[in-house]
């Protein structure tokens, strides 16, 4: 694994979070917020769709170069961005966690693209990535990838499946969804985002020996229930028929894993 884990543990140490897994803290939207917050998507939808791809292995890959070389896209992705400034972002309902899921996600493909070509989003940085040095400004205030992931999203809302709806832009991270996220259908989509990365070999492989998961389920052990065991239970939720036995067979975590290789199309 290219990442040292006990770098990245010790950075972790320093959040103040200790979240209980599959607690639930996403209250319903009004229609009229629902109506709002697809219209304000719609953009961020239209360019998912067009350089989103899916690939045979399961894994979503972005045409990062094609986005690169389109300055009337890449003019829109600036504008989408732009238009959470000064947007109301202090709900703790399904259109504010959808409105940050989407806004870490269309800063981190407007950071690669900026950057493109490149192998990883760690390139550049010896130790840990830049999340913490990709400022924007959302809900009247200046906030990092990093605060948005740490700081809000994973103590405001006490979900787990956080980390099934942002991308990193890595192979192994969880796919990057062809639409935007909505209010109306996000406990479905991201439901539908667990269980694509769950029956991946990204999420879980069954070997002879056990089970080899991603090292997400380490790096935040405690959004997943604190224990191995909670996190068994977790991927048990959304695994397949036929892999749910293969863990059941199997019921011991053996290792990590993750890729930090671009998940890009070329």
């Amino acid at each position: 694994m290219q990442l040292s884990r006990a770098l990245l543990a010790a950075a972790l140490m320093t959040l103040p979070l200790a979240l209980p897994a599959e607690a639930r803290n996403i209250t319903a939207s009004t229609s009229e917020d629902t109506d709002m917050a697809r219209a304000q998507h719609t953009e961020w939808t239209r360019l998912l769709e067009k350089y989103v791809h899916a690939s045979d292995d399961g894994v979503n890959r972005v045409d990062y170069g094609a986005l690169k070389s389109n300055p009337a896209d890449m003019a829109a992705l600036d504008a989408y961005i732009a238009g959470f400034a000064g947007m109301d972002l202090s709900g703790s309902d399904n259109a504010a966690f959808a409105a940050w899921a989407n806004l870490y996600n269309a800063v981190t493909v407007r950071y690669i693209a900026q950057k493109y070509p490149i192998g990883s989003i760690r390139d550049g940085h010896i130790f840990g990535g830049p999340w913490k040095r990709i400022i924007v400004t959302a809900g009247g205030r200046d906030v990092s990838l990093d605060d948005i992931e740490h700081r809000i999203l994973r103590p405001t809302f006490n979900d787990p499946r956080v980390h099934y709806a942002i991308n990193c832009a890595a192979f192994s991270c969880p796919n990057l969804m062809h639409k935007a996220w909505e209010p109306a259908t996000l406990d479905r989509d991201i439901d539908a985002a667990a269980r694509a990365y769950v029956n991946n070999p990204r999420g879980v492989t069954v070997t002879d020996r056990g089970l080899v998961v991603s090292s997400i389920y380490d790096w935040f052990l405690a959004d997943f229930g604190g224990s191995k065991q909670s996190v068994i239970d977790h991927l048990l939720k959304y695994a397949d028929t036929g892999l749910a036995s293969q863990i059941r067979a199997k019921p011991k975590i053996r290792s990590h894993d993750y890729d930090w290789s671009l998940n890009d199309t070329q």
